[in-house]
C-alpha cells in the first residue's frame, strides 16, 4: 500500500468517531502524503444541543484519536497541531504522519465496531476489573463516577426522563429532531435512524405521524400525555436496565476549545475501551445540557418555563456529581452494560463527501 493510500485508508477509518446526531463535524484537507488538515464546524447556530459548540469539540477530540489509532495500523505516529488564529466555531488541526514502526494499538481494532445501543441491557454488574480498566482508559486528567445500585439507577432514569420531557415540549428541540432522524431506515449516513432510536414499532410509527407538525406534537402533549411513551421507552426503561450510569469529570474546568477536544479523545478511549470488554454504552447528554443553560443563564426556549426547568434538572442533578465545582468539570454521561450490539445504527459518509472544498 502506498503512502497515499495509507492517508486515505487511515481517514476511512477514523471518520467513525461519535458525533451528536451524526453530525459529522469534520472536513479533510489531505496536503499530501504525510499532512492531513482537519477542518472542524459546530452546530450552535441551528442545535440546542450544541450549546457553545462543545458537542462538537467533543467529536472533533473523538475523531483525531481514532485519526491516532489508525495509524497505528500502518505503524505511524502523528503529531496533531491546532492552527493558531482560527475561529472557534471553524478550528483547523493539522496532522503530520511519521514512520515509527508502532505496534498496532488494540484499540483500533474498535473503531468500526463502536457503536450506540439505545435498548435496554442487562443487568449485570461491572466488574472491579472492568471498572479498572475503563478508569484507565482515560488517562491521569480524568475520573470516571459510577452510579450502579438500584436507588441510583433509578435517580438517574427518572432524571433522563424529566429531560425527555422537556426535550419533546419545546419547539427548539422539536427542529432539531424533525431534522435529524431519518424514517424507515436501519442505516443512515448523515442522520440517525429510526429503527435506532429505541422505540416500539408501534409507537414509532405514530411518533413519525405526530412529528410531520408542531401543532400535532403540541395537541399530543396538551391533551393525550405525549411525552409519557416516548420517555417511558427512551429514557427511564433503558435507565433502569443497564450496569450502571457513569460521568466522566475532568481535573479542571473546561474553558477552552483545547480543553474540550482532550475532553472527546478521553472519551473516546474510554467508549472504545467498552466495546473491548464487549460492553454498550448510549450517551445521556441531555441532563447537562439543560444544566448548562441554566447555570450559564443563557434562555433555552421561548417556552416560559423551560428555563425553570432546566434549572430543576441542575438542582437534582449537582448533588449526584459531588457539587456545582465538580458538575462544572463533568463533560460526558451515559449508562453502560452487556447487550448485543445494535441491529440499526448511523454510519458515515463517503470519504468524497468529507472532502474539505475550502468553503466546507
Amino acid at each position: 500500500m502506498t503512502a497515499a493510500e495509507q492517508v486515505k485508508e487511515i481517514l476511512e477509518w477514523a471518520k467513525w468517531a461519535p458525533s451528536g446526531d451524526n453530525t459529522q463535524p469534520w472536513r479533510f484537507e489531505i496536503v499530501s502524503d504525510q499532512q492531513v488538515n482537519v477542518h472542524g464546524f459546530d452546530t450552535r447556530s441551528h442545535c440546542l444541543y450544541d450549546l457553545g459548540g462543545r458537542a462538537s469539540h467533543l467529536a472533533l477530540g473523538a475523531l483525531l484519536e481514532n485519526v491516532r489509532l489508525a495509524a497505528t495500523r500502518f505503524g505511524l505516529s502523528t503529531r496533531i497541531v491546532e492552527r493558531a488564529g482560527c475561529l472557534e466555531e471553524a478550528p483547523v488541526f493539522e496532522v503530520t504522519f511519521e514512520a515509527e514502526s508502532l505496534k498496532e494499538d488494540p484499540l483500533a481494532e474498535m473503531i468500526k465496531i463502536r457503536s450506540v445501543q439505545r435498548r435496554p441491557y442487562r443487568l449485570d454488574p461491572l466488574t472491579p476489573e472492568q471498572k479498572n480498566i475503563l478508569e484507565s482508559s482515560v488517562g491521569p486528567d480524568y475520573r470516571v463516577l459510577w452510579f450502579e445500585s438500584f436507588s441510583q439507577r433509578w435517580a438517574f432514569a427518572s432524571l433522563t426522563a424529566r429531560a425527555g420531557k422537556l426535550r419533546l415540549t419545546i419547539p427548539e428541540a422539536y427542529a432539531v429532531h424533525r431534522d435529524i432522524i431519518q424514517w424507515g431506515a436501519q442505516f443512515s449516513e448523515d442522520r440517525v435512524p429510526d429503527q435506532a432510536i429505541g422505540l416500539d414499532a408501534l409507537t414509532l410509527k405514530l411518533t413519525h405521524w405526530i412529528m410531520g407538525r408542531w401543532e400535532r406534537v403540541e395537541f399530543f402533549n396538551r391533551y393525550l400525555a405525549g411525552t409519557l411513551l416516548p420517555r417511558i421507552q427512551l429514557d427511564f426503561i433503558p435507565g433502569l436496565a443497564c450496569a450502571a450510569h457513569f460521568a466522566l469529570v475532568a481535573r479542571a474546568v473546561p474553558r477552552s476549545l483545547r480543553d474540550e477536544v482532550e475532553a472527546g479523545k478521553a472519551l473516546q478511549r474510554f467508549w472504545l475501551t467498552a466495546t473491548q470488554l464487549k460492553l454498550q454504552l448510549q450517551p445521556e447528554m441531555t441532563p447537562l445540557i439543560f444544566r448548562q443553560y441554566a447555570t450559564q443563564g443563557i434562555s433555552l426556549s421561548v417556552r416560559e418555563n423551560a428555563q425553570s426547568l432546566a434549572e430543576r434538572i441542575a438542582f437534582i442533578l449537582d448533588p449526584w456529581m459531588g457539587g456545582k465545582e465538580q458538575a462544572d468539570r463533568v463533560v460526558f454521561m451515559g449508562r453502560i452494560g452487556c447487550s448485543v450490539s445494535a441491529h440499526a445504527r448511523s454510519t458515515r459518509l463517503p470519504l468524497i463527501r468529507l472532502h474539505w472544498s475550502g468553503t466546507s
